[in-house]
């Protein structure tokens, strides 16, 4: 036995130490018993590991070791036979350039974002989850360029690199690689797959699980206050304007809520198309196709008291991941949200990384764009091009961004979102 190593079913390093262990036919215990964050606090553990830190290794000599990768890489030079760690000094240098990267950037992405959408980090920020999502893939597409012309990280066979980062990119595609992701990175995929289904190795990886769509932040249902019990009313007495209790103060504003104004859209001659009917034909139509939603929208739509646009980002050249352009899109919609009611889009990412554009279509109430898109901030982001439907070429490209298969200069429609 060479040793127990602390860690938990689901740690990813904790898995990538055990398949570097089964690939040098080393065997190595789990102990008895662990719980997380309860034995590794007690005095016994921390005697031994003072960090409190898994996982964390014990030889079968006394011999302690944490940090994920130098346990792997001490268990890789206990068989150095198994040409985990390669005998030519500059072949074992890449090994630790490419499991540093991983390390460094990679799995620092992956951790920041599972631990920004769990919760642990107290406040969620946006900015710092696109960042870190940007991040890691940047390391995706550097790592599949290498792969490009390559089998494995270094030389032609298995080391400890192509282990390691396996185990990093195996978490990876759990969290934001997604299915528009993963096309883009084909050979870390095939890399992955490689590694871990290994016959050697695919008991210690377990199944890859690949997230249909990246994991995002759901902030926590709000605490609902318990309504006070009514007092009860004097018997016969006066009805009078309830007084506020001196306890309610907090409730007050603290300013003067501003007075609600008129939508101008409002004073529009009533329009015998009802867009929440047409809200409804389209989620539970097919787009396309006898009696689909488009069907529906032609022999209902009114175009004297709504029209039809095409929306267009201006700045495509700024453009990186396509899902963080899907989640643009996202942003734009919710800052939508006033003219809900006057409003139905359908806008979507087209292309691929680093060559992509934004475009769809939108329903509006009235024939001016403006005072229905104005509420959002970014509204002049987008261009707005008052689309004809009696003329093919508009037509098409209407029915095309409502069911998702638009395609642009050759760019295919990759992700979309509806405003409905």
């Amino acid at each position: 036995m060479s040793g127990t190593l602390w860690t938990t079913p689901e740690q990813g390093k904790g898995k990538a130490i055990r398949a570097v262990a089964a690939f040098a036919d080393l065997k190595i215990d789990l102990p008895a018993q662990y719980t997380h964050f309860e034995d590794n606090k007690k005095p016994e553990f921390l005697a031994k590991f003072p960090h409190g830190k898994i996982p964390s290794f014990e030889g079968a000599d006394g011999f302690k070791l944490f940090e994920g990768s130098s346990i792997a890489r001490y268990l890789a030079t206990l068989a150095p036979n198994s040409g985990l760690i390669p005998s030519d000094p500059k072949d074992a240098a890449l090994v630790d350039q490419w499991v540093h990267l991983a390390e460094s950037e990679l799995e620092v992405a992956n951790s920041t974002i599972f631990w920004l959408v769990k919760g642990t980090i107290p406040q969620y920020s946006k900015p710092i989850h696109t960042f870190y999502a940007e991040r890691g893939l940047r390391v995706l597409n550097t790592l599949n360029k290498h792969l490009e012309t390559r089998t494995y990280f270094v030389g032609e066979r298995i080391t400890l690199a192509d282990i390691l980062i396996a185990g990093v990119v195996k978490v990876s595609v759990s969290l934001y690689a997604d299915a528009s992701v993963r096309p883009q990175i084909p050979h870390v995929i095939r890399h992955l797959e490689t590694i871990v289904n290994h016959p050697k190795l695919k008991e210690a990886f377990g199944p890859i699980e690949y997230a249909e769509k990246a994991v995002q932040f759901t902030p926590p249902a709000k605490e609902k206050k318990e309504p006070k019990p009514a007092a009860a009313a004097a018997p016969k007495a006066e009805k009078k304007p309830k007084a506020k209790a001196a306890d309610d103060d907090d409730d007050e504003p603290l300013v003067p809520a501003e007075p609600k104004t008129k939508n101008p859209l409002d004073d529009l001659p009533k329009s015998p198309f009802n867009l929440e009917d047409w809200k409804r034909a389209y989620s539970n139509k097919e787009t396309r196709g006898p009696g689909g939603a488009l069907e529906w929208f032609y022999e209902n739509f009114d175009k004297d008291g709504f029209s039809v646009w095409r929306v267009d980002f201006k700045y495509n050249e700024e453009l990186t991941q396509t899902f963080m352009s899907s989640n643009q899109i996202g942003g734009f919609f919710n800052r939508l949200e006033a003219s809900r009611k006057y409003l139905f889009g359908s806008v979507g990412v087209l292309g691929t990384t680093g060559d992509s554009r934004i475009s769809g279509a939108l329903i509006l109430r009235g024939q001016d764009s403006t005072p229905v898109v104005d509420v959002a901030p970014d509204f002049e982001s987008y261009e707005y091009t008052r689309l004809d439907l009696s003329k093919p070429e508009d037509k098409a490209f209407f029915e095309a961004a409502l069911a998702w298969d638009l395609e642009i200069d050759g760019k295919k429609w990759v992700d979309g979102k509806n405003f409905k």
